[in-house]
């Protein structure tokens, strides 16, 4: 039977995946989806715990709701940002993000 420490492990495993993409990757894009993965890893967290808690309140799912809501309007203003870093250096590594500091 799946509990709920099943789901938690997977949360876990997910938030160090996504955390490992974030400090590793040089490519914006690679940091954008891994920034996504760290919050589907909250977003499936808060779920589980509600959905093994309380099953009539829906806290948890609401929270995770409010996450996905604003992971798609990080994901566009990112991508708004990843096409003025393209246009202004030709490239979406970190690198260039850096060297464009003042």
């Amino acid at each position: 039977m799946i509990t709920l420490g099943h789901f938690l492990a997977l949360s876990a495993v997910l938030f160090a995946i996504g955390l490992f993409g974030v400090l590793t990757r040089r490519n914006l894009i690679a940091v954008l989806m891994s920034v996504e993965i760290l919050l589907n890893a909250a977003a499936l967290a808060f779920a589980s715990v509600a959905a093994y808690k309380d099953p009539v309140f829906f806290a948890g799912q609401l929270f995770a709701l409010f996450i996905i809501v604003v992971a798609a309007a990080e994901l566009s203003i990112g991508f708004a940002i990843l096409l003025l870093v393209f246009r202004h250096a030709g490239s979406v590594a970190t690198d260039v993000v850096e060297e464009m500091r003042g």
